[in-house]
Parts: structure tokens; sequence; C-alpha cells
């Protein structure tokens, strides 16, 4: 795609877009009031194509925290340059939700007072969609809480369209559950959903299910066991597993955990000493290598309950009761990035994703 050429006085257009582009989303819409070439950039498919390009290299933490226990809870958003990057709310939506799934700057959102009914929202620009409900009825369908149990969003970039995928254990009335798996995906060019059906016995921890991960067209998530990551091809419909490590899968007294580094899966393993990081660097081939190893003991007393929540090939943001930390991989420093002193809080662990901040539309 041939980029723009406006004419912009004084720097070449190539200049501006580059500087635009290192703009927070919230930033980069103030800025279209300082010119009429501003103003048109901002709304430009090759500058929004670049500024998404720049997004996706920054690696986020989203977590979700309340003043009180009567009181909403809000997202703080914290990024590897400023710490806690802005707070915001999903206030936009007129309905009290819950974060399901985050991927390349969308976020799925669950209605909490009426289950079934789901949101795909861009935070930074306050757009939101209203999914359309299926024709099934997951308040007693899924099994075993009436709800989904892997509930996922993805989002291609360079199609600018997305995803939503709700699967789990079928349970018809009357009979116990059996290995029935349905899935249900909707499709945002189509608006409308598909269903497939298909036999699976695995299952899943919150923080499983939590860290889904979109690479290479396909939704991966790590089974309860740390035997397998369950992947949905969603080009076909069609499920699949791909193996682990065989060091990390005969590793005993350690944590694994599933996140997207730079593009491709990692896994990072935690024992009670070290942190390992494992890196998918042929995903056709499933060969996986060690690109880090790095001792925990500086952090020793937080390991018991410290998750990795967000990575990329520089940095790994983790999340514990009530601090985010980032260990940086070259410089091999610890720092913390946000810590919370209320008590009426969740852990910061349980509702923290990873994020990118784009200019995705989700309309």
């Amino acid at each position: 795609m041939n980029q723009p050429n406006y004419g912009c006085g004084f720097f070449p257009d190539e200049v501006v877009q580059q500087i635009l582009t290192r703009l927070p989303v919230k930033d980069l819409f103030r800025s279209k009031c300082v010119c009429k070439l501003w103003h048109k950039l901002s709304s430009d498919k090759y500058f929004v194509q670049l500024y998404n390009h720049m997004a996706v290299k920054n690696s986020m933490v989203l977590v979700e925290v309340s003043e009180s226990s009567e009181s909403k809870p809000s997202l703080i958003f914290i990024d590897k340059l400023r710490g806690v990057y802005e707070k915001f709310s999903l206030d936009f939506i007129k309905d009290r939700v819950k974060v399901r799934a985050s991927c390349n700057g969308l976020l799925c959102c669950s209605s909490i007072p009426d289950k079934g009914v789901y949101y795909v929202c861009n935070p930074m620009t306050r757009e939101y969609k209203l999914l359309p409900k299926s024709r099934e009825r997951p308040v007693t369908r899924f099994y075993p809480d009436g709800e989904a149990t892997l509930v996922a969003l993805a989002c291609d970039l360079s199609m600018q369209k997305f995803n939503v995928v709700l699967a789990g254990n079928h349970r018809t009335f009357g009979h116990r559950p059996d290995n029935t798996f349905i899935c249900l995906v909707f499709d945002s060019e189509s608006s409308k959903w598909r269903k497939f059906v298909s036999r699976q016995d695995d299952y899943f921890t919150h923080m499983n299910r939590n860290q889904v991960v979109y690479v290479n067209g396909s939704l991966h998530w790590l089974t309860a066991s740390c035997s397998c990551i369950l992947v949905l091809d969603l080009n076909c419909d069609f499920w699949r597993k791909i193996s682990l490590p065989e060091e990390l899968c005969s590793g005993t007294g350690s944590r694994v955990h599933l996140l997207e580094s730079d593009g491709k899966l990692s896994m990072v393993q935690i024992s009670e000493a070290w942190m390992t990081i494992w890196v998918l660097k042929d995903y056709e081939r499933e060969e996986w290598h060690a690109v880090d190893r790095v001792s925990l003991r500086c952090i020793r007393g937080m390991v018991p309950g410290i998750f990795p929540i967000s990575q990329t090939g520089q940095y790994v943001f983790l999340a514990t009761h009530k601090q985010v930390l980032m260990y940086h991989q070259n410089s091999k420093v610890w720092k913390d990035m946000f810590s919370v002193e209320n008590s009426s809080t969740l852990p910061l662990w349980f509702s923290a994703h990873a994020f990118r901040s784009t200019m995705f539309p989700c309309c």
C-alpha cells in the first residue's frame, strides 16, 4: 500500500508519521486539534496500519483494581517505560462487565447480570460492539457453571477482523456431562456465529483460561495437566495439540505458564529458585528453545505467588497478589512497576491480561 503524501511543511510525511505512531492512542486523538493534516492522518488507513504495527511491539499489562468492596473496578494499564500508563473505566459499555480475554488492543467482556451477553471493545478509543446472541442456550448448555469454559478473542491486525470463541463441555438436560465439546465462533466480518462439535477431555485452571495466546491464525491454551497445548485453528475449525519441551514435562515442583513473545509461543517455567523461558522457534516442527534462565533469589519471598502475565524478547511482566514486577532480560534488573495497598482488591494476577494499545476498530 502506498503511503499518503499530505505535505507537512518542515518535516517529510514519513517523519511525522513515525513521530505520531509513538504517541498513546489518547494523546493521538488529542493531536487531531493541532492541524488539519494531523486530523486527517489519524484516520488514514495506511497510518492506522503503521500505528498498530508499532503498537504490538509494546506489550503491556492490564489489571483490575477496586478502591473499595462497594466501588466499581477500574482498569490499570502498565507499560515498561511509564509504569502505570493510565486508569480506565469500561462505563461506556453501559453494563456491568468483566474482562474475559484480550488480544491486540481489543477486550472481550461478559455481562455480569446477564449470562450469555458478550461485548468486544477497544478501551482506548471507547468503541464497543454488542455481540448478537447465538442460537445456543449457553446458560443451560455449558458445564459446569452455565458459562463457557474457554472464552477467547482473536484479532487479526492485517485483515482488520476479529473472532470470539466460546467453548465448553456440553450437558443435555437431565443427563450427566460427557466429553462433547461445543465450540461457538463469532466472525466480525459476517457478524454471525458458527458452531462445531468435537470430543475433548482436557481441563483448565483459571490462569490457563486467562492466558490464551493468538499466533499463526490459531488460539492456544495450556491444559491443567501441563501435558500439552490445546490449539484451535480458526481457518478450518479444527482442534489439535502441540507438545511441550521434554525437559519441561519431566520437571517436578515447578509451575508452567503459556505466553506470547514477539509473535511466537513462549513457555515460562517457575521453580523455587529459577525462571526458565522457552520459545517455540519453529511452529511447524514444534521445536522449542530455552532462551533464558533467571535466578529468583532476589524475589525469593514472592516466588510462591508470582505469575508471568506478558512478555517480549526483552522483558517479562509478572504479577503477585499486590504488585506488578518487570524483569529486563538484557540488564537482568527487576523493577517494581505497580503496587496496591487496598485489601479489598482481588489478587492482581487473578484479573491480569497481556494488552497492547492499538487503534483496532471493533464496530
